[in-house]
């Protein structure tokens, strides 16, 4: 079920939440249990059973990190096991096949694939449930004793299958003893009502350019302009749609009474890779940082090769995370390079002049562009071709009829979603703040008015427009 379509909008949202506003307090983490498995199962109902059983076996774990928290000799098998299940489910649904594939294809056997299909979430739930084990040995969160509590956690429908990764130390306190109240539904209201405009309007509009770039049958024969254009729309669709994504979990979490941490905060107004890395999909980075690189040493370490391993580890494992195709993997490792280039060199801390500052700059939002275009690709060969394609490598035309016409019915919004893919709306607010602390009643009548609006244009693309893919629904 997607958080866009109209069964959820007009159905699941308005009953669950006037459900569970108008059941005893005691009921309600039951409830949304209820509802979560009701919106997972959805589509593929048999996928709950791997979950549940997945629940079951970290709880028990959760039962043990506890028990054996002061005896590292005990506790630190627990672990390990933890890790073993965890992974072990992500391969076998994940990578498996991919591993047989390539068994098949660089030794010449013929072992036969699994029938075994994708859960969707995967990657997030797994993680969830690792955090839970992990956060509760640390001592960052009281162990669930109820293992309905544990599988709310894991299960909570804001963000169970597309992220954001919440952690179980951001809403231990939470599940047991939250106060929900009218300003927190309402800035949760809010904050759906805008990602989902994200995601409807601006994301799903240059995506239609991105698709035709990319899906092209020959790529080799698109235009320079064709393939420039797609890549961009690409680089700000997966923004929209994800960034999109987190602020209605983000919002619906907050509805409930729960505080999730931000997962994006304007990637592409970041001056190097590195702080690209510090704004975007943050939940995904902070996790590896702190049960990956920190565990390895992070860069506390006494030699730069010790360093250079640990980033290796962690952005394989990130492009590993992201899909069974090497061009994730190549994604991933590309930016360990980048990411070992800064760490190593110590720019761009080092640049003094302002022009070597905006050209980094400019060099940091190509890589970022580059890197999506091998993380759209569906295999290497596309993306070297796309890439070729992208500088006339092919003696490719530099315009084309079909994008020139394309472009032309989605400027306004390209615009749009540039713009608003750096903080102008945070910019705008700090430099009001005055007007709007002098006047409150006029700016909450403004915005007021401004979320309305943006809802009722919202459901009605949910309504009308029948394109509706949402990008991180693979991971």
């Amino acid at each position: 079920m997607l958080f866009s379509s109209t069964v959820f909008l007009f159905f699941f949202l308005p009953v669950t939440v006037g459900v569970y506003y108008l059941l005893e307090r005691k009921f309600r983490n039951y409830w949304l249990l209820i509802v979560s498995l009701l919106f997972y199962g959805w589509g593929e109902p048999k996928f709950i059973f791997i979950m549940l059983i997945s629940i079951f076996a970290n709880y028990l774990f959760g039962l043990l990190a506890d028990k054996f928290r002061g005896n590292k000799k005990a506790a630190y098998p627990v672990l390990f096991l933890t890790c073993v299940w965890n992974i072990g489910i992500f391969f076998v649904y994940k990578y498996l096949n991919f591993t047989i594939e390539n068994i098949n294809g660089f030794f010449g056997q013929e072992i036969p694939l699994t029938e075994f299909v994708l859960p969707i979430g995967i990657s997030f739930f797994t993680f969830q449930a690792m955090s839970y084990v992990i956060d509760v040995y640390r001592g960052n969160g009281q162990v669930q004793k109820n293992p309905l509590h544990v599988a709310l956690y894991i299960t909570f429908f804001p963000q169970l299958i597309a992220g954001p990764i919440v952690r179980y130390e951001t809403v231990a306190s939470e599940i047991n003893s939250r106060r929900e109240n009218l300003e927190d539904f309402y800035c949760g209201l809010k904050r759906f009502v805008f990602g989902l405009c994200k995601k409807l309007i601006l994301s799903n509009s240059v995506a239609l350019i991105a698709d035709a770039a990319f899906d092209a049958e020959n790529l080799a024969g698109i235009s320079v302009l064709s393939a420039w254009a797609g890549a961009l729309c690409y680089t700000l669709q997966i923004y929209f749609d994800f960034s999109g994504y987190s602020d209605m979990a983000i919002g619906l979490g907050r509805m409930f009474g729960f505080h999730f941490n931000e997962n994006f905060d304007y990637p592409y107004a970041s001056k190097s890779v590195s702080e690209f890395w510090r704004r975007w999909h943050i939940s995904l980075g902070s996790w590896f940082r702190d049960y990956v690189y920190f565990p390895l040493g992070g860069s506390r370490v006494k030699s730069k090769g010790r360093l250079v391993f640990n980033l290796f580890v962690v952005w394989l494992l990130t492009g590993v995370w992201h899909g069974a195709n090497w061009t994730f993997i190549l994604w991933g490792l590309f930016y360990f390079v980048l990411l070992t280039f800064e760490k190593l060199t110590g720019i761009p801390k080092k640049l003094k002049s302002k022009p070597l500052v905006i050209l980094y700059r400019v060099f940091t939002l190509l890589c970022v562009v580059f890197g999506w275009v091998l993380f759209r690709s569906t295999d290497l060969e596309r993306a070297i071709t796309y890439m070729g394609a992208m500088f006339g490598a092919f003696g490719n035309a530099l315009t084309s009829p079909d994008m020139l016409y394309m472009l032309s019915c989605y400027l306004p919004l390209i615009i749009l979603a540039l713009i608003f893919s750096f903080p102008v709306v945070r910019l705008f607010r700090e430099k009001a703040s005055g007007l709007l602390t002098r006047h409150p009643n006029i700016a909450g009548s403004a915005e007021a008015v401004i979320v309305l609006a943006v809802a009722a244009v919202s459901v009605s693309y949910a309504v009308c427009v029948s394109y509706n893919p949402f990008i991180y629904f693979n991971f």
